[in-house]
């Protein structure tokens, strides 16, 4: 249940023609506290409720919790979330022996696009593909928890 990740800036849009899967995502979050957030999630159409725990000083690793929930139920956790609900599209590129997961962002997020890759140690290797820019890992203003509250529109 650790989640082990590196995240980058986007320089350009050439992920979407490497892309298998697309998908629209919506959350919120009902707790946004520095030692854990609890995010609700709407993906396509399929409900998550997810607790994440508090980064490592260097923002590799971190706890991560998360079940399936119903659609409705996840739509009527959101309801209730914090104020700053996250829209985005969520592009999986496979790389090699890695899948990248690259986040359109709409809404007060435009303009943003975020790559995660996850790995199975903070050492892991892996291949960078062109379209991938600056490292932004352990940043916490590109947080979705931290983008709900401050917005990229607002930098």
């Amino acid at each position: 249940m650790i989640e082990i990740e590196r995240k980058f800036l986007v320089k350009s849009d050439a992920y979407k023609a490497e892309a298998n899967k697309k998908t629209r995502i919506i959350q919120g979050f009902l707790n946004t506290h520095e030692e854990r957030t609890v995010r609700v999630r709407l993906k396509g159409d399929t409900g998550f409720l997810t607790v994440k725990g508090k980064s490592t000083d260097d923002g590799l690793k971190r706890f991560e919790w998360e079940t399936e929930i119903t659609d409705e139920d996840a739509k009527s956790l959101l309801n209730i979330c914090e104020s700053g609900v996250i829209d985005k599209m969520r592009y999986e590129v496979p790389v090699k022996n890695h899948t990248f997961e690259i986040d359109q962002f709409f809404g007060s997020n435009e303009g943003l696009v975020i790559a995660e890759v996850e790995l199975n140690s903070v050492d892991e290797v892996f291949d960078k593909p062109s379209w991938l820019g600056e490292e932004v890992t352990g940043d916490i203003k590109y947080y979705n928890s931290q983008l709900s509250k401050k917005p990229y529109c607002d930098w």
